[in-house]
């Protein structure tokens, strides 16, 4: 809607004040649909954005507050432009984050061997011990936890004051995100992209699940280097290794092709187990570590997977998913010698070892301490290790070159904001070594939708699946059956088994685009939509949300899911460290919203620039208010000038003309600066001006402005002009107080109206000199100046003011002379041109 009268639906209010102002805006706009989407609008004239869906597992914090106001500045931005903003909201609610959460909120664990109890209800508080509880009673719980948390998330996003269309919020566990996740696996499967193996995985104990390399950080974490004694046909063969307890499944000593020490040496024997295992040369085995020989063991780390691929070695597992040692003993390894580690976890079964080897004399000196780098899965608290198991996986680029550089050029399609960020893509693209594991064994998420032939024995072929029908999505395997099968055939002999499994939260999260935008079961929407316009997301997950997001547009539609990604940075404490919720350093927004107000923490939010850090300064906060209460009062105080009375007049006055022409060059600036996505130069300029706007300019007219003809009315006009610009510009950033005003002269809302052009002030004003302004602005200071040194009121009278300075410069200041007399109460003012190398206002009280 653009600007229809001069008279608004509100007027002046006696005591305007920014409390309150939430509450009545926020339920306005959703009664009005201010920011429904308009889908009759074609592709051409949408903005669509590709939403973060925030993880639902616990509160908001002042770094989502960070990144989602950005986001929104740009929403508001290209609604005012003319276009069809979609602009949706989702919650990333599916996945491990949810489980703990309603593991620690109601004191439960969930076993998928228990039977569904529709009567059962959590305890009042929770129990000391976990009670448990079926697979879909848990389910059950985590969709009642989400629910609640996603409320709380909506009334701050609310507050906040975002820009969203709330029709079009999606969940993840949602059943449209099912279908379209499940309906992608379905696809990859059939084109090849998606595959099931065997094979050594890292897996959280904590957790109980696989873990995809996108999730993996290294934690330092203090070690040992044990010096073990190997017994050869030749003398003793001396290794160093981290990992003591893995020694029964020691499958292999490696080391490197060049070192001249080890060949010959084909066989040892372990310490202890006494085990016979071959000594074989990699190049990958490092000359100048430790001995230069390392112990292989399946699996102590990535490089033993790598050892026991390339060199072909047999298997000997020890360790369990719970991270204890199995019970039972692995193959060569005699029952006597195993007996007492079975069961015990990592750390005993270390201890263990150490103890025996030192009574064995095979334990050579003391372990020496280390810090070593420990991989860990970003959200556990336990070091990863890893066992073999059966997973589902997505190609990826890790083993496809072909693949990887296709992703690499999709990544330079891409428009980066800021564009270093790009260099973090394609380091992680060109760094991955295997493909993308998807499949997780949790509960709440969506289910793998395969089933599997079951044998004559009762055991699985997992090379005959059993696929669902599309238009029967989402599935759940576990609760339903495949075509062609009923529940008597399930888990017996020639029967079927469902995949007992969920895929990864980001499995589902990189469909955003796809899901929001209704493919497959809204296609009218999705050819509108689709690929959008806008990904915003934090730095840190460019390998996970934002390169899956890459990979599965490129197999499932074969183009960028989006032109353009504009990357946040890290919102810091007082000590520079990053505010996270493990870290305890977190400030929760809903307080500071309700005392500040949603402007003046949307102010200092948008202070942060695209890629770039930003401290929590509540000093900043308040700084926003008065700039949000500033606003409010200079507004009233020019219209109640008549400034509305006066809207579209022509500005005839060359100080009139003069603010106008500086405030169009600000236009300018802040569209440019939008354009680029760096909202904060857009602030930047827009505050600059209004301060100057606020203490130079009205003060400058206020007196002409009280007056009565045409330079009066030149004066309320530009004032009406300047107003009405500068409440568009500043309407991205503080939406209700700008709304308010707005409301008080003009009809419909700001946030509908269009964005300011240069145009539509030169063509009130002409073509004024920007530079007068700042001329009568440095005399008015001077003037200023010397009451203050003389302790003297602002309203005191000069009876006598000379202007030095170059004779063109006092020829432009005339141009001003009487607004400035007024402003400065100055009686006469002599212009003595020559005397100065720059203009000098001399007061004589």
């Amino acid at each position: 809607m653009t600007d229809t009268g001069t008279t608004g639906r509100a007027g002046l209010p006696e005591r305007p004040s920014l409390d309150g102002l939430e509450d009545k805006w926020a339920r306005t706009w959703q009664e009005e649909g201010t920011y429904a989407f308009d889908r009759s609008k074609e592709r051409a004239d949408v903005y669509a954005i590709d939403t973060p869906p925030p993880t639902v597992s616990g509160e908001l914090h002042m770094g989502h507050v960070f990144s989602y106001t950005h986001t929104d500045t740009v929403a508001r931005f290209q609604r005012m432009r003319g276009k069809a903003v979609f602009y949706p909201m989702g919650w990333d609610d599916n996945g491990l984050p949810t489980e703990r959460r309603v593991q620690n909120v109601y004191g439960v664990r969930c076993d998928p061997a228990l039977p569904y109890d529709p009567a059962w209800e959590p305890p009042a508080a929770p129990p000391k011990q976990a009670v448990a509880i079926s697979r879909r009673n848990f389910v059950e719980l985590c969709g009642r936890l989400t629910t609640e948390d996603e409320k709380a998330f909506e009334a701050l996003w609310r507050r906040l004051g975002l820009s969203v269309d709330w029709d079009l919020t999606y969940t993840t566990i949602g059943p449209r995100a099912q279908a379209v996740s499940q309906r992608a696996f379905l696809d990859n499967l059939a084109r090849g992209e998606a595959y099931t193996a065997e094979a050594p995985t890292l897996w959280d104990v904590g957790f109980r699940t696989a873990v995809a390399q996108a999730e993996l950080e290294d934690r330092e974490r203090p070690g040992a280097y044990h010096r073990l004694r190997f017994h050869g046909p030749d003398g003793p063969v001396e290794i160093e290794t981290t990992r003591p307890e893995l020694l029964p499944a020691c499958v292999a000593l490696v080391y490197h092709p060049g070192d001249e020490r080890y060949e010959g040496l084909t066989t040892v024997r372990t310490p202890y187990f006494d085990v016979e295992v071959p000594v074989l040369a990699h190049p990958l085995a490092a000359k100048d570590k430790g001995t230069g020989i390392a112990m292989v063991c399946t699996f102590g780390d990535l490089t033993d997977v790598i050892w026991w691929r390339d060199l072909q070695l047999e298997t000997r597992v020890v360790l369990g998913r719970d991270g204890r040692l199995l019970p039972d003993r692995p193959a060569g390894v005699s029952e006597a010698a195993y007996r007492d580690f079975a069961g015990l976890t990592v750390n005993a079964a270390r201890r263990e070892i150490v103890r025996i080897l030192t009574e064995t004399g095979d334990l050579l000196g003391e372990p020496r301490p280390i810090t070593h780098p420990v991989k860990f899965y970003e959200r556990g608290d336990s070091p990863l290790e890893i066992v073999t198991s059966r997973q589902w996986f997505f190609r990826n680029g890790g083993r496809d070159q072909e693949l990887r550089d296709r992703m690499i050029e999709r990544g330079r399609e891409l428009r980066w904001f800021p564009e270093h960020m790009r260099h973090r893509y394609e380091h992680w693209v060109n760094g991955l070594t295997g493909d993308w594991l998807v499949s997780r064994q949790r509960f709440f998420g969506v289910p793998i939708p395969i089933w599997y032939r079951l044998d004559n024995a009762g055991e699985p072929d997992y090379d005959k699946f059993l696929i669902p029908d599309q238009t029967a999505l989402p599935v759940d395997p576990s609760s339903e059956c495949p075509p062609g099968f009923d529940e008597s055939q399930r888990d017996v002999p020639g029967g079927f088994t469902a995949d007992p499994d969920v895929m990864d939260t980001w499995a589902t999260s990189s469909l955003t685009p796809q899901i929001v935008g209704g493919w497959h079961d809204d296609p009218d929407l999705f050819r509108r939509v689709f690929p959008m316009d806008h990904r915003p997301q934090a730095h840190e997950i460019i390998r996970t949300w934002l390169f899956a997001t890459v990979l599965r547009a490129d197999l499932e539609n074969g183009v960028l899911p989006w032109r353009s990604a504009v990357l946040s940075g890290w919102i810091l404490d007082p000590d520079r460290k990053k505010m996270a919720k493990s870290k305890g350093n977190v400030v929760t927004p809903m307080s500071l919203l309700e005392q500040n107000g949603s402007d003046a923490v949307r102010y200092w939010a948008a202070n942060g620039r695209p890629g770039a850090d930003l401290a929590f300064d509540p000093a900043q906060i308040k700084v926003g208010r008065r700039l949000a209460t500033k606003l409010l009062n200079a507004s009233k105080f020019a219209l109640g000038l008549g400034a509305a009375r006066s809207l579209r007049q022509p500005v005839t006055e060359p100080l009139d003309q003069a603010m106008l022409a500086r405030l169009a060059t600000v236009v300018t600036t802040a569209t440019e600066a939008f354009d680029r996505y760096d909202h904060t130069d857009a602030l930047q300029a827009t505050e600059a001006f209004f301060w100057t706007f606020c203490d130079d300019y009205i003060e400058l007219v206020k007196e002409r402005a009280y007056a009565e003809g045409p330079a009066a009315e030149s004066a309320r006009a530009a004032l009406a002009a300047g107003l009405s610009v500068l409440l568009r510009l500043f309407a991205p950033f503080l939406p209700y107080v700008t709304e308010e005003v707005w409301s008080w002269w003009r009809y419909g809302s700001v946030h509908k109206s269009t964005w300011p052009t240069p145009y539509e002030l030169t063509r009130v004003a002409g073509e004024g000199d920007p530079s007068l302004l700042d001329l009568a602005g440095e005399a008015l200071r001077q003037v200023r100046r010397a009451k203050s040194d003389r302790k003297l009121s602002m309203k005191a009278a000069v009876p006598l003011a000379e202007a030095l300075g170059p004779a063109d410069v006092l020829e432009r200041l005339a141009l001003v002379e009487g607004d400035l007399k007024a402003a400065g109460r100055i009686a006469k003012l002599d212009m003595l041109p020559g005397r100065t190398p720059e203009l000098v206002i001399a007061s004589a009280f």
